[in-house]
């Protein structure tokens, strides 16, 4: 389950690490079942323990539709067990320690022609102000086939060398934190996913995505990692951990 260490040493060398077949497809397909409906459910009734950020600009008469939903984990039985899973941990404790709980999971619904343009980022422009360093890591798991069409994730290698880059403010009820530039103002590396991949990724890789040109979705799910104690505010981590009680693991503890 680990990496490899040729896959570790390449994790560290671009700042992420593509893992195919990280989960069966099967489990994949009653994952996409389970949240087929999700827009027009979470239109009706958002229920308080989940965060919706709905696309901003969509044409008139379109139905809504959800560009990010936080806290997917409470959305989801199969997502709240994918972020126990040993597939995912296994990975999670190897890169950041032997401790460590879910910062939080969410679903990034890029929605067919609706889905838009995701900026250019480090997660850590979002994250700086409230930890003592970047040492989360994200999971990035394919629910539908993510290609160029319709927006896969798109990396530029080793931009985490550079270290934490200054962001700009932007209009947006979810991306609001970005890079200058368009989706060719880096040299990036596409990545393209089955349903089932899974692309592993430090906090100070740049990354972002093109809109969804075509007529399928591409959703995929997000859970970031990090460890204890990392959060400026200890009331706030102790309220974090208390709402993830019994998500912080580690190897001994699993």
């Amino acid at each position: 389950m680990p990496l490899s260490k040729d896959e570790l040493a390449q994790f560290h060398e671009k700042g992420f690490i593509v893992r195919r077949h990280l989960f069966d497809p099967g489990l994949i397909a009653d994952l996409a079942g389970q949240i087929d409906g999700l827009h027009e459910q979470m239109a009706r009734h958002a229920p308080p323990e989940v965060h919706v950020a709905w696309e901003d600009a969509q044409a008139p008469g379109r139905p809504r539709r959800i560009r990010q939903l936080m806290h997917s984990d409470q959305a989801s039985p199969l997502i709240d067990q994918i972020t126990r899973s040993d597939e995912v941990l296994s990975v999670m404790e190897q890169v950041i320690g032997p401790d460590v709980y879910l910062f939080h999971s969410k679903l990034l619904m890029k929605a067919a022609r609706d889905g838009t343009f995701t900026p250019w980022h480090q997660d850590w422009g979002y994250w700086r102000h409230g930890f003592r360093e970047p040492s989360q890591v994200n999971c990035m798991l394919a629910i539908d086939p993510a290609t160029e069409q319709n927006g896969a994730i798109r990396f530029v290698p080793g931009s985490h060398k550079q270290g934490p880059i200054d962001h700009r403010k932007i209009q947006s009820s979810s991306f609001s934190t970005a890079l200058e530039g368009d989706l060719d103002a880096f040299e990036s590396e596409l990545i393209e996913m089955d349903p089932g991949d899974a692309v592993f990724f430090g906090p100070l890789v740049i990354h972002g995505s093109g809109p969804n040109q075509s007529d399928r979705d591409r959703r995929a799910n997000t859970m970031a990692f990090d460890r204890p104690q990392n959060h400026l505010d200890p009331e706030k981590e102790f309220r974090l951990q208390q709402h993830r009680r019994g998500r912080v693991v580690s190897q001994a503890g699993r």
